[in-house]
């Protein structure tokens, strides 16, 4: 049956195609059309169904594939479909949670909040105190009752099938196939869109996101509650805010844009460098806007079924890469693309670093109403082709939130200068991370190995010393012996040097701890602190 339902959906896919007239994609020549392609592409993609709509979301944050009319129209792509009957959802909560409705909840509203594609939303209210609420609520909590929608793993599994047999056919006969690693995207896009599947996961994503910023007066995310959430229920408290979409209502309500603005990138760069754990998915319809103080307001979030996260290489190359983009050094971004493996070794840093700096000058000193991080994207990414740019899958998340983070930002004030607001928390992040106060933590992680290496090596040369020449020993033996004796020697000697560097680094940043140290003084300070780091490494390393 499965390959028949697969050659089903392949022609329910080509009768789609065919009434959107999107040969021209393939440059077919197709009759005249009243509406421009990237329309009609969007509106085939929601008409089937969820894993296009989101595939074509993501494919919307890739310009370096996608030409900007079409890219800029797959940004509209709307995850809004009709509900599936209350009854249903109530009859899916009773099935899971294994109990009746109408003990769960005082009350339980069959008409649906929102719904998309995967899931849709109803309100409902505890019957009892969950575990969480405040001492003494003796009338339950009002929350949100998350249901996933019948079927729908099956229909995403058939849709995933057909993308990677696509992506495969892609990849082995488009000319650019190897670049763009379609494959890897589908790889990628498919973790996601099954992590969306499982609410224990998205209600996991809540509540990691609500410890990283409890208490923050930046962003607040809703309390998880686990007695009532299984794969496909999940029960979240109900957050009071007004969303971000209400313009009018928010200015009625005498919010600070500029302050509101400023938060939210604030948030999106602590998020991806402080925690390494970041919301992808902050289209508007996620967002809220706690206005109780409306000259400092606060974000709510909803939906955190998508979440992203780096590994530590990429999250500092990142990192570089902005300061040095922020700082104007074209030369040290081209030599984080070569070192990073993001273009071909023997590229020339030179031939690079000028292509860069034509796609960068333009847009300095400028509000972010007068930027377009699309059209920057996609020049960059036309001269980065020039040079066999790799493309990184596991950037597209976040290039995707980035793209998000813009155009909130846009929406709420067009002034808004994102690089004075972000450079500031990027300069922290890389302080903190190798200066000294984060190296004295390394070296506190390793002074047991250290403790425990060096005087075992040296007691053991101390002991062949005392021995004397052995007459049995022959040559090879002999020089085993003088090489290990030279390695402890070695070792100690690494080891004084590292420890006497970080000394200096700890004096110094002692005497500015109280103020911000001039720039020659951080690096000074950072190159004692790189110093001591390489000679402890070397102490650990020789003689191995």
């Amino acid at each position: 049956m499965r390959p028949l339902r697969r050659l089903s959906r392949t022609v329910q896919i080509l009768r789609v195609a065919h009434k959107y007239r999107l040969g021209e994609f393939l440059g077919r020549k197709t009759p005249a059309a009243a509406q421009p392609r990237g329309a009609r592409l969007r509106l085939a993609l929601e008409e089937l169904g969820p894993v296009f709509i989101k595939f074509g979301q993501a494919l919307s944050t890739r310009p370096d594939i996608l030409p900007p009319d079409v890219a800029e129209e797959l940004a509209r792509l709307q995850d809004r479909v009709p509900p599936f009957p209350g009854a249903e959802a109530r009859a899916i909560v009773e099935r899971e949670l294994g109990r009746p409705v109408a003990e769960l909840f005082e009350h339980f509203d069959e008409t649906p909040l929102a719904a998309a594609s995967i899931a849709q939303v109803h309100a409902a209210r505890l019957r009892a105190p969950a575990a969480g609420a405040a001492a003494g609520d003796d009338q339950g909590l009002d929350v949100v009752v998350k249901v996933l929608r019948p079927g729908v793993e099956k229909q995403v599994e058939r849709d995933l099938g057909l993308l990677h047999a696509l992506a495969e056919f892609v990849e082995r006969w488009h000319p650019a196939g190897p670049r763009l690693k379609p494959r890897a995207i589908v790889d990628e896009y498919e973790r996601i869109v099954y992590d969306e599947l499982d609410l224990m996961r998205e209600g996991a994503n809540c509540s990691q996101l609500r410890r990283n910023w409890l208490g923050s007066e930046l962003i607040y995310h809703p309390l998880v509650f686990w007695d009532y959430t299984r794969p496909r229920v999940l029960v979240l408290e109900r957050i009071d805010g007004i969303s971000i979409r209400e313009l009018d209502r928010l200015r009625a309500a005498g919010v600070d844009f500029k302050v509101l603005a400023e938060r939210g990138v604030e948030i999106f760069f602590k998020q991806v460098f402080r925690d390494n754990f970041f919301h992808a998915d902050m289209h508007p319809g996620n967002i809220f806007v706690d206005v109780s103080d409306p000259h400092r307001p606060s974000y709510l979030a909803v939906d955190f079924g998508i979440v992203g996260s780096l590994t530590a290489s990429d999250q500092r190359y990142l990192a570089e890469n902005f300061l040095a983009f922020f700082n104007r050094d074209y030369k040290r971004i081209a030599e984080l693309h070569l070192e990073s493996g993001w273009i071909p070794k023997g590229t020339r840093v030179e031939d690079f670093e000028s292509a860069i700096r034509t796609v960068c000058e333009p847009i300095f000193n400028k509000p972010l109403k007068d930027i377009s991080f699309g059209f920057f994207l996609l020049r960059l990414f036309q001269i980065a082709r020039r040079f066999n740019y790799q493309v990184q899958p596991q950037l597209v998340l976040l290039q995707k939130t980035l793209f998000q983070v813009e155009g909130l930002g846009r929406q709420l004030y067009p002034e808004l200068d994102l690089w004075k607001t972000a450079k500031p928390i990027l300069e922290d992040w890389m302080w903190n991370r190798i200066g000294p106060g984060a190296q004295l933590a390394r070296l506190r992680d390793q002074a047991p190995t250290l403790a425990e290496t060096l005087p075992e090596l040296a007691t053991r040369a101390l002991k062949i010393l005392a021995q004397g020449p052995q007459p049995a020993v022959n040559e090879e033996s002999a020089l085993a012996l003088r090489q290990e004796i030279r390695a402890a020697n070695r070792r100690t000697l690494y080891a004084a040097a590292g420890a006497t560097a970080w000394l200096g680094a700890i004096l110094l940043y002692g005497l500015t701890a109280h103020s911000q140290p001039p720039q020659t003084v951080q690096i000074l300070d950072a190159a004692l602190v790189a110093l001591g780091a390489g000679c402890w490494w070397r102490a650990l390393r020789r003689g191995r």
